[in-house]
C-alpha cells in the first residue's frame, strides 16, 4: 500500500551546483509510512511514551533536587542523565509525532542538520556520562575513604561539564562531513529522524573514506567510554566479591545494578546500529533499534532507578505524602 508520505511532490527538491552534484533542498523522512493504516494508533503510543519520559525523568531531577539524603555525587550525576535523557529524546519525537499527526515527513536541509547534529552531541554525552557514572561507582566501592574528596562538588562538576562538551567539535564536524556529501535522486531517508546510516545511503559516488572517517569517530565516542566502563566495572566486581559480609556484597552489587541495566540497554543497540556494515538491507533493523535506544531505553530509566533503588522510592513517597498535605 502505497504512503501520503511517498506521494509528496519530488519536483524541484533538488538543486544543481556548479560541479553537476545533487544537493537536496529538503528530505521527506519516510517514518512508518508503510504502515499508514496505524499512523493514529503510533501517535498515541508514542506520545504516552513521551510524556511518561518528561515526567518520569522530570520527578527524578525534582526529587534529587528537593530530598536531602540525594544530594550525593551518584544523584547529581542520575539527575543530569535523567535531564540529558529529556534533551535527548525531543531532539527526534516532537519530530515524529507531528509527522504521524500530519502524514507529511519533509524536512528542510538546514532542519535535518540541526536534529542529526544535536541528536549526535547528546548521543555522545551520554556516552561519556554513563563513564562517568561508572567511575564514580568505582571510586565509591573501591576507595570509600577517599570518595568524599575525591569526588568533590568541584570535580563532578567538571566531569558533567566535560561530559557534554569533548564531543561536540567531532559530532559537528561528522554533521557537516555528512551531508556535504553529493546526493543521489532520491531524498526519502527510510527512518523518523536524520541520523547517519541512512543519509549514508542516499549518497553517491564513492563514500569509502567518508564511512571510514564516521567509523572511526563512533569508535572514538562509543567504544572508548564503553571501554572505560568495563574497566571500572571489572574492578569494581573484583572488590566486591572479596567483601566478607554477603549483606555488604548485596548492597554493593544493587547500586551498581540499575546502572549496568542502563549502559547495556543504551550500548547494546547503539553499537549495532552504527558499527556494523551500510546495507540496504539493515534498514528496517535500523528503525527498530533506533526506536528501542532513542525512545525505549530513556523510558526505561527512570523505572530502573526508582523500582531497583530503595532510597528514591522512600523520596517518591516522601514527596507525594508532601503534595498530598497541601
Amino acid at each position: 500500500m502505497q504512503s501520503k508520505y511517498v506521494n509528496l511532490q519530488r519536483a524541484n527538491k533538488f538543486k544543481i551546483t556548479d560541479t553537476n552534484l545533487s544537493v537536496p533542498i529538503e528530505f521527506v523522512l519516510l517514518g512508518f509510512s508503510d504502515i499508514p493504516q496505524l499512523h493514529w494508533f503510533l501517535f498515541g503510543i508514542f506520545f504516552f511514551i513521551y510524556m511518561s519520559i518528561l515526567l518520569g525523568n522530570g520527578l527524578i531531577i525534582l526529587i534529587t533536587r528537593v530530598e536531602p539524603t540525594l544530594q550525593t555525587p551518584m544523584y547529581f550525576f542520575i539527575s543530569n542523565l535523567s535531564f540529558l535523557e529529556i534533551c535527548y529524546v525531543s531532539v527526534t519525537l516532537p519530530r515524529m509525532l507531528m509527522d504521524l499527526f500530519t502524514l507529511k515527513g519533509n524536512i528542510s536541509f538546514l532542519a535535518c542538520a540541526t536534529q542529526m547534529c544535536l541528536f549526535l552531541i547528546l548521543g555522545g554525552t551520554e556516552c561519556f556520562l554513563l563513564a562517568v557514572m561508572s567511575y564514580d561507582r568505582y571510586v565509591a566501592i573501591c576507595n570509600p575513604l577517599h570518595y568524599p574528596i575525591v569526588m568533590s562538588s568541584k570535580v563532578c562538576t567538571q566531569l558533567v561539564v566535560g561530559s557534554w562538551v569533548i564531543g561536540v567539535p567531532i559530532q559537528v564536524g561528522q554533521t557537516y562531513q555528512i551531508l556535504s556529501l553529493p546526493f543521489c535522486e532520491s531524498n526519502q531517508i527510510n527512518h523518523f529522524f536524520c541520523d547517519m546510516p541512512p543519509l549514508l545511503r542516499l549518497a553517491c559516488g564513492n563514500i569509502f573514506v567518508n564511512e571510514l572517517v564516521v567509523f572511526i569517530f563512533v569508535v572514538l565516542i562509543v567504544t572508548i567510554p564503553f571501554m572505560l566502563i568495563l574497566a571500572s566495572y571489572s574492578r569494581i566486581i573484583s572488590t566486591i566479591l572479596k567483601l566478607p559480609s554477603k549483606t555488604g556484597r548485596t548492597k554493593a552489587f544493587s547500586t551498581c545494578s540499575s546502572h549496568l541495566i542502563v549502559v547495556f540497554l543504551f550500548y547494546g543497540s547503539a553499537s549495532i546500529t552504527y558499527l556494523k556494515p551500510k546495507s540496504n538491507k539493515y534498514e528496517e533493523t535500523d528503525k527498530l533499534l533506533s526506536v528501542f535506544y532513542t525512545i525505549l531505553t530513556p523510558m526505561f530509566n527512570p523505572l530502573i532507578y526508582s523500582l531497583r533503588n530503595k532510597d528514591v522510592t522512600g523520596a517518591l513517597k516522601k514527596l507525594f505524602t508532601r503534595l498530598l498535605a497541601l
